[in-house]
């Protein structure tokens, strides 16, 4: 079947299966940065952004995206930029594995929670495995990019 989706800002039109996974999908559409750690919708490192709102791609079928955005880190460097640095300030960035995943989450949880609490920063990255550092020195680094923010340091 036949699908059309806007990707990354760019409108892409492809034949799929009706089994296909949209994590499947965008991996054949050089979207590397979104990885698949388990299949079962477990780690979030497959994480992307459906008409804005985080999914795991690993449990949404292909057809489900057509006639919707779907964005990639790869769509989102300059946002996710702003941040990422503070993280691996924080020592969060150990292997780097689960990284896109939890910058997928950060900058959905930055646009619906523009000053999170702590515990709202946890919720969010709660769906993301982490083997290395667990969530604090994320918490952490999220934590100080909102004071540089708020100091006018950015």
């Amino acid at each position: 079947m036949e699908i059309t989706l806007t990707l990354n800002g760019k409108k892409r039109t492809a034949s799929v299966s009706p089994d296909t996974m949209l994590f499947d999908f965008l991996r054949n559409h050089g979207c590397y940065s979104v990885k698949c750690g388990c299949e079962t919708s477990a780690c979030g490192l497959c994480t992307v952004l459906l008409d804005g709102k985080p999914v795991l791609s690993c449990s949404v079928l292909a057809v489900r995206a057509d006639g919707h955005t779907v964005t990639t880190l790869e769509g989102l460097q300059e946002e996710a930029s702003e941040f990422v640095g503070f993280i691996a300030d924080q020592g969060a960035e150990q292997c780097g594995f689960c990284n896109p995943g939890f910058v997928m989450n950060t900058i959905a949880l930055l646009r619906e929670h523009p000053d999170p609490t702590d515990d709202e920063i946890r919720a969010y990255l709660a769906g993301n495995l982490c083997r290395c550092s667990g969530y604090e020195g994320q918490t952490r680094g999220i934590r100080a990019y909102l004071n540089a923010k708020k100091e006018g340091l950015l």
